[in-house]
């Protein structure tokens, strides 16, 4: 499927000014990223991208940041069949120990998954988001490929240039 819209993201301020890096992502790894591996995780919604920034404790400083995007070859994790395609499933998808299982075996299923993915040539996966709080309806697109055009462009929305202040 190809996404076209607007994307949220509510980041760490300390990356606030490079909202394109992946950075966070590459240095802790995530559900669907190794760790030295960059990608953004976005959401098609602002209030999905606020329960994603506060998975651990007390809602902690955030920046919250639109894209608009353009991303084509995105795998979307609803289709049972797809996802059957790749030997995952829902319930893998949803899996909480995959930070458990990165930390023991250098690589979650979720990880493997994604790695496949990138490896066919898909450039985002288009998933629920496992946040508490978020129903089946808050989604998420993880980007693993990105950049100023196709065939996956995504653009930070900052006509005032208020990041770069």
């Amino acid at each position: 499927m190809r996404y076209q819209g607007t994307l949220y993201r509510a980041i760490n301020p300390v990356y606030a000014r490079e909202p394109l890096s992946g950075r966070g992502a590459e240095l802790y790894g995530g559900r669907f990223n190794r760790k030295g591996t960059p990608a953004l995780y976005l959401s098609l919604s602002i209030m999905t991208a606020l329960r994603e920034a506060n998975q651990a404790g007390s809602l902690q400083p955030t920046t919250l940041v639109s894209y608009d995007a353009d991303i084509g070859n995105v795998f979307d994790s609803r289709d049972d069949d797809a996802l059957d395609v790749f030997g995952m499933d829902a319930v893998g998808l949803a899996d909480t120990t995959w930070r458990d299982q990165m930390r023991i075996r250098g690589e979650a299923r979720t990880q493997a998954f994604a790695r496949e993915l990138v490896e066919a040539g898909y450039h985002g996966l288009l998933v629920r988001s496992f946040a508490k709080g978020a129903t089946p309806e808050d989604l998420n697109l993880v980007v693993w490929r990105w950049g100023a055009g196709a065939p996956a462009r995504l653009t930070v929305i900052d006509d005032e240039g208020r990041l770069s202040r």
